[in-house]
């Protein structure tokens, strides 16, 4: 994964909230993330993710299975937590990233690629709808947003769901 720098402009890249802006792949991957994520059924989630040609990135470490790092993640909620997330994520406003290349992708949020020093009062609010104050500090000392992400081809092709840098 690469570090966000917001390098595709002096403001960073556009920030997108109209869906119609994503092509047919894109829009029909996140709507499928969604509807499995709105089940509460982690099993339905693993479905959508195995349609993938290969699994998307689900964690930096040598994890094999989601479902099993997502309940030893969040234990309390049983990794249900983590369709919460997701779902909160791909709610937010996204960016388009790497027009035109091999790794061109839409990203969610899209705060993974913009300076958080540059974020408005009315975007910090948005972020603080996804981390808590204390995430926010650790990410500013960091330099970047560090929380999950998705990122979409735009064929569809799912290639993460990751937090951490």
């Amino acid at each position: 994964m690469e570090r966000p720098t917001g390098t595709q402009g002096a403001a960073g890249p556009e920030i997108v909230r109209d869906l119609s802006r994503l092509p047919p792949g894109a829009a029909r991957t996140r709507e499928r993330i969604l509807e499995a994520a709105r089940t509460g059924d982690l099993d339905k989630l693993l479905i959508v993710m195995q349609s993938n040609e290969t699994l998307p990135v689900f964690s930096f470490g040598n994890e094999k299975d989601p479902i099993a790092f997502w309940k030893a993640t969040y234990p309390a909620s049983d990794g249900l937590e983590t369709l919460a997330i997701l779902i909160q994520v791909l709610e937010t406003g996204f960016v388009h990233v790497h027009t035109g290349t091999p790794q061109e992708m839409y990203v969610w949020p899209y705060f993974a690629h913009v300076p958080l020093q540059r974020l408005t009062s009315e975007q910090k609010v948005e972020l603080f709808r996804i981390v808590t104050g204390s995430d926010y500090k650790k990410m500013k000392e960091f330099g970047a947003y560090i929380f999950y992400r998705v990122g979409i081809a735009p064929d569809g092709t799912w290639h993460f769901f990751v937090a951490g840098d």
